[in-house]
C-alpha cells in the first residue's frame, strides 16, 4: 500500500486550496453540500484569489456564484484593518433584480457561519446606528431598483455602512453619485460583473462605462459571462488590467465543445400550435418521477398575463402556478420568484425570458419552451436553468412542423444539438387538442376580462414572432391562423394588419353575441352596459351647414387633383424616356458608377423606411 504522502491529491478538495481557505468558510460549503469544487471554481478561486483579474466564460449552472463569492469574501477578511465607515470594500452588479436578490441570499448564507459578520447583520433599532466593529467582517447592502427609493438606500447605507454592495447597475450608480458614498483607493477591493453579456444585452454599457470611472483603476476586476461576445470584449479592454482568460467548456461524446451541463437532456418536439399545451400537459403526467419544479417560456408578457388564466384550469390538481414577468411591478415578481423556489410541491413558473438568465433556481427539472425565443443566444440559456450543479434536467422545445424544423440544424452549427423526444412517448391526437381547445374557449367565454387579455396577448406575439433573429425560420407568411386561434382558445382572431388580406373566418367557428358578453367583475360589466346604452341613444349624425359646405369643397379639390394626377403621370413617362436616353449614351463604366450611386440611395432610403418602422412599434407591449 503506497504510503499517505504519495497519495494523488484530488485537485478539486476544497481543502486543498492555495492559498487555504478559512475553516468557516469549509464549515459552510460543507453545510451548503458542496463536496467538491466544480471545474469553475477549481480554476478562478486560486486565481481570484491571488490578485488576478479574471475573465470567466462557463456553462449556465457551473458554479459560477461561489467562484466570486468566495474570493470577494475571503479579500475584504484578510485587510489589515476594517474598512473605515461608509467607505465601500467591494461590489457585484447583476443584470436582474432577481439574479441580485439571489447572489445577496447565497451571500447571507455563507457568512452566517463567520461569527463576527453574522453578529453585524443582526436587524437594529429603528434610531440605532450601527457601531463599528473591531473585528474584520463583511456587511453586504442589496439595491435594486424599483422595491426602494435612492433617498431609502442612502439612509439605509449610512446606518448600516456596508462595506459590500450588491446591484443592478442604475441603482448602483445613483448611490455612487452621493457624496457621502466613498470608493478611495485606499479601501477598495474588488469588482465583479456577473452575466456580464446580459448586462450589455440589456442596454447597461454606459451604466458600466460610468461605475468604472467612478472606481479607483488598482483593484482586481472579474467578469463572468456564459460567452464573451464582442461588447464584452471592449468591457475587458476597458476595465481589466492584464486578465487571466479561463474558459470552461464540456464535452460531446463526439469530443466536440458543448455549451451546456452533460447532465441536462435538451430535446424538442414537433407539435401543431393546437397541440402545444396538450403536449405540455402530457409531459407533466408521464414524467416519472413527477417533476418538483418547471419553467415553462412564453414569448411576452401579455401571453403570461393571459395563460397564467387558462393553464390553471387545465393543468392536473397538484400542480400550481405562478407568473414572472418584467412588467410585474417589483414587489410582485419579489413576491412570485420566492414563492416558486420556496415552493415544497410542485410548481410551475410561467415566464418570459426575464427568468432565463443567471438564476440558480434549485431543483428544477424541467424547462419547457413553448414559443422559441427571439433572440438564439437566449435558448441555451433558458434550457440552462434545468440540470445545474450536476443535477439531471430535462429541457424541451415545441416547434411546429414545417420551416422550424431548420431551427434543429440552426442550432446544431451554434454548438447546441438537441435531440427528439424519445421517452417519454408523447403522442397528441386531434381529439386530445380540441378537448383542450374547448376547455380554454370555457373560461374566455366565462369573463371577457380573458377575451381582453386573450386578443392583447395574441397581437403581442405576432409582432414578437415577426421580430425572430432567425427570420428565413420563423416567418408571420407561414403561419397557419385558424390553427392558432384555436391553439390560443381565442374566440375572434384580433384585427391586425397580418390579418388584412387573409379570407378565413376570423371567428374561428365560434357563434357569439358580443353584446351580451359579460365581464364577471360586476363594476367593469356595469360600465359596459352603460357606455352600449349611450352609444344606442346617441342621436342619429346630421352633419351641420358648416360641415356641408366643407364637404364641398373636398370634392371640388378632389376633382382639382385628379387632373394633377393626370398630369403627373404624363411627366413620369416623359422623365423615363429621358432618363433611358441619357443612359443610352453612357460609357460602361459611366454607367456602372451611376448603378453604385442608385444602390447607395436604395439602402439609405430602406435604413429610413426601417426606423421609422422600429419607432411606430417601440411602445407596443411584447
Amino acid at each position: 500500500m503506497a504510503p499517505e504522502s504519495n497519495k494523488k491529491k484530488d485537485p478539486r478538495a476544497w481543502d486543498g486550496l492555495t492559498p487555504p481557505l478559512a475553516e468557516w468558510i469549509l464549515d459552510a460549503i460543507a453545510a451548503m453540500g458542496f463536496g467538491r469544487m466544480t471545474p469553475v471554481q477549481a480554476s478562478t478561486i486560486p486565481l481570484f484569489l491571488g490578485n488576478k483579474d479574471v475573465v470567466v466564460e462557463a456553462v449556465t449552472g457551473s458554479g459560477k456564484t461561489l467562484a466570486f463569492l468566495i474570493p470577494v469574501v475571503e479579500k475584504l477578511l484578510r485587510l489589515e484593518e476594517p474598512i473605515k465607515k461608509h467607505h465601500v470594500g467591494a461590489i457585484i452588479v447583476s443584470p436582474t433584480r432577481e439574479l441580485a436578490t439571489q447572489i445577496h441570499s447565497i451571500l447571507l448564507s455563507l457568512l452566517a457561519f463567520h461569527g463576527p459578520s453574522a453578529e453585524a447583520l443582526k436587524p437594529l433599532e429603528e434610531d440605532e446606528k450601527r457601531k463599528p466593529s473591531p473585528n474584520l467582517t463583511v456587511v453586504p447592502q442589496l439595491l435594486l431598483g424599483g422595491t426602494t427609493t435612492p433617498a431609502q438606500d442612502l439612509s439605509r447605507f449610512l446606518k448600516n455602512s456596508p462595506n459590500l454592495l450588491i446591484s443592478t447597475p442604475g441603482r448602483l450608480l445613483e448611490l455612487l453619485s452621493s457624496p457621502h458614498v466613498h470608493c478611495p483607493q485606499s479601501s477598495f477591493e474588488v469588482l465583479v460583473l456577473d452575466e456580464a453579456d446580459r448586462l450589455l444585452d440589456l442596454g447597461f454599457k454606459d451604466d458600466l462605462q460610468q461605475i468604472l470611472g467612478r472606481l479607483p483603476k488598482q483593484r482586481r476586476t472579474g467578469l463572468f459571462s456564459a460567452s464573451v461576445s464582442e461588447a464584452v470584449g471592449e468591457i475587458v479592454r476597458v476595465g481589466l488590467r492584464n486578465p487571466v482568460k479561463i474558459a470552461v467548456k464540456v464535452k460531446s461524446a463526439t469530443g466536440d465543445d458543448k455549451r451546456t451541463p452533460a447532465s441536462l437532456q435538451m430535446s424538442y418536439l414537433m407539435t401543431p400550435p393546437s397541440h402545444k399545451f396538450p403536449a405540455l400537459l402530457s409531459l407533466l403526467s408521464k414524467l416519472d418521477p413527477t417533476p418538483q419544479k418547471t419553467i415553462v417560456y412564453l414569448s411576452t408578457c401579455a401571453a403570461v398575463d393571459y395563460f397564467q388564466h387558462i393553464l390553471s384550469a387545465l393543468l392536473p390538481a397538484q400542480f400550481s402556478l405562478l407568473p414572472l414577468h418584467g412588467k410585474h411591478p417589483p414587489n410582485i415578481r419579489q413576491k412570485n420568484f420566492s414563492k416558486y423556489i420556496t415552493a415544497v410541491t410542485p410548481t410551475i413558473l410561467l415566464t418570459t425570458d426575464v427568468a432565463a438568465r443567471g438564476l440558480d433556481i434549485p431543483q428544477v427539472d424541467l424547462v419547457v419552451q413553448i414559443d422559441p425565443p427571439s433572440d438564439p443566444k437566449v435558448f441555451l440559456h433558458r434550457c440552462g436553468r434545468a440540470g445545474r450543479a450536476g443535477r439531471k434536467g430535462l429541457s424541451v422545445i415545441l416547434l411546429q412542423p414545417g420551416r422550424e424544423e431548420d431551427y434543429i440544424p440552426f442550432l446544431e452549427v451554434r454548438k447546441t444539438p438537441i435531440s427528439l423526444l424519445k421517452h417519454p412517448a408523447i403522442s397528441i391526437t386531434d381529439n386530445d387538442a380540441n378537448l383542450v381547445t374547448s376547455k380554454m374557449r370555457e373560461e374566455v367565454l366565462a369573463d371577457r376580462a380573458l377575451y381582453d387579455k386573450g386578443q392583447r396577448a395574441f397581437v403581442s406575439w405576432v409582432r414578437a414572432y415577426s421580430k425572430h433573429q432567425a427570420s428565413s425560420i420563423f416567418r408571420v407568411a407561414d403561419l397557419d391562423w385558424a390553427e392558432l386561434g384555436n391553439a390560443w382558445g381565442l374566440v375572434r382572431l384580433p384585427k391586425m394588419p397580418e390579418l388584412k388580406k387573409w379570407d378565413g373566418d376570423k371567428t374561428l367557428g365560434v357563434k357569439l353575441d358580443m353584446t351580451e358578453y359579460a365581464y364577471k367583475d360586476k363594476i367593469r360589466e356595469r360600465a359596459r352596459r352603460v357606455a352600449m346604452a349611450e352609444e344606442k341613444n346617441k342621436e342619429p349624425y346630421a352633419p351641420s351647414e358648416e360641415a356641408l359646405r366643407k364637404r364641398k369643397e373636398r370634392e371640388a379639390w378632389s376633382q382639382k387633383h385628379e387632373q394633377q394626377d393626370v398630369k403627373e403621370a404624363r411627366r413620369e413617362k416623359k422623365r423615363r424616356k429621358w432618363e433611358a436616353e441619357r443612359l443610352e449614351k453612357m460609357t460602361e463604366e459611366e454607367r456602372a458608377k451611376e448603378r453604385e450611386v442608385q444602390e447607395l440611395v436604395e439602402q439609405v432610403r430602406k435604413k429610413r423606411l426601417e426606423e421609422e418602422n422600429d419607432e411606430e412599434f417601440r411602445g407596443f407591449d411584447e
